[in-house]
C-alpha cells in the first residue's frame, strides 16, 4: 500500500506541472494587452517600461519559467489593479472558500450518503421514491439560481439571514459569522448531496443483489450488521464521487460567491476576469486546478485505505 501511495504522489507532480502550463497558456491566449486594459491610455514609453517591470516583454516560454519558479517559492506577483501581493490575496480568499466548502461538503455528503443508502436499502418504498424525486430536483437546480431564490426568500422577504458578505472576520465562530454562511452553504451543498444520494442508492441496490448478502443473512446476522457490510462495500465508489464533487464544489463556488459577495476564490476570480488582472487570474485558476489534483490524490489514498485490493490492481 505504501508503494502505491508513493507512486500516486509521484504521478501527481507531472500532472501539476501540466496544469500550470495550461493555466499560463490559456490566460495569455486572450486577445489584447492586460496592462493597456488596466492603465488605459498612457504614453507608449511608460507602457513599455511597465511591461518590462512585469516581465511581459520577454518571450512566453521565458515568462512561464520565471512565473513557475516564482510560484514555487510563494511569489505569485502583484495585482495589476491594486498592487497587492497575489499570494496574500489568494490565501485570504482560499481560507474563505475552504470554510464554506468544508461546511457544504460535511452537510451535503453526510446527508446524501445516509439518505441514499437508506433509500437503496428500502428500495421501492415511499422513502426511496421521495429521495429519488428530491435528488433529481437537486441535480437539476443550478447553484446560482438556488442562491438567488434563497436571497429573495430568506433575506429580502423574511429578513432572517444576511444576503452578502462574510460577517466579522475577527469572530469566525460567532453567530454573526455563521449566519452569513448558512445561505451559501445551502446553495453549494444542494447538487453534491443529490449526486451522492443517487450514487449511494445505486451502489446499495447493486450490492444487496449479491450472493454474499444472502450468506450473511443466512448466518443469522442482524440487519444492522448486514447494512454495515453493505455500506463498507459501497464506500469506495461513494468516496470517489465525494472527492470529485468536493472539487466541483470549490470550482462551482464562483457564481455562488458572486451572488452572496462572499470573499472567496470564486469572487476573486470573477473580479480578476472583469479587471483583466492577469497575475490574480493566473494565480486563482492555478489554485483551483491544484485543488482538483490534490483532492483526487487524497481520494485515491482513502479508497486504498478502505479497500486495499485497489493498490494491487
Amino acid at each position: 500500500m505504501l508503494n502505491y501511495i508513493i507512486r500516486r504522489i509521484l504521478y501527481t507532480i507531472p500532472i501539476a506541472l501540466g496544469v500550470s502550463l495550461v493555466v499560463f497558456s490559456l490566460v495569455h491566449l486572450a486577445p489584447g494587452d492586460p496592462l493597456s486594459a488596466v492603465v488605459g491610455e498612457v504614453d507608449q514609453k511608460m507602457l513599455a517600461e511597465m511591461r518590462a517591470s512585469f516581465g511581459y516583454d520577454k518571450p512566453l516560454p521565458v515568462q512561464y519559467l520565471i512565473w513557475l519558479g516564482n510560484a514555487l517559492s510563494g511569489d505569485m506577483g502583484y495585482s495589476l489593479r491594486s498592487g497587492a501581493p497575489v499570494f496574500e490575496m489568494l490565501m485570504n480568499a482560499a481560507l474563505n472558500t475552504i470554510t464554506i466548502g468544508i461546511a457544504a461538503a460535511l452537510a451535503g455528503f453526510l446527508a446524501g450518503a445516509v439518505v441514499g443508502m437508506l433509500a437503496g436499502y428500502h428500495h421501492g418504498t415511499w422513502l426511496d421514491k421521495a429521495v429519488s424525486a428530491i435528488a433529481i430536483a437537486g441535480v437539476s437546480v443550478p447553484h446560482y439560481w438556488l442562491a438567488i431564490i434563497l436571497v429573495i426568500v430568506f433575506s429580502v422577504q423574511l429578513g432572517w439571514l444576511p444576503s452578502m458578505g462574510a460577517g466579522s472576520a475577527a469572530a469566525i465562530w460567532s453567530w454573526d459569522a455563521w449566519k452569513h454562511m448558512i445561505l451559501p452553504v445551502i446553495a453549494l451543498a444542494a447538487i453534491p448531496s443529490a449526486i451522492v444520494a443517487r450514487t449511494a442508492r445505486a451502489c446499495v441496490m447493486e450490492i444487496l443483489s449479491m450472493e454474499f448478502v444472502e450468506a450473511l443473512r443466512a448466518r443469522g446476522l442482524p440487519e444492522y450488521r448486514v447494512l454495515l457490510h453493505v455500506a463498507r462495500n459501497a464506500l469506495p465508489t461513494v468516496l470517489a464521487v465525494m472527492g470529485l464533487q468536493f472539487a466541483h464544489l470549490l470550482g462551482g463556488s464562483i457564481l455562488v460567491e458572486t451572488v452572496f459577495s462572499w470573499p472567496g476564490t470564486g469572487y476573486l476570480l470573477n473580479l480578476a476576469i472583469f479587471d483583466r488582472d492577469v497575475p490574480v487570474l493566473q494565480g486563482t485558476i492555478l489554485l483551483l486546478a491544484l485543488f482538483f489534483v490534490l483532492i483526487n490524490l487524497v481520494v485515491d489514498i482513502l479508497q486504498t485505505w478502505v479497500d486495499p485490493r485497489i493498490s494491487r490492481g
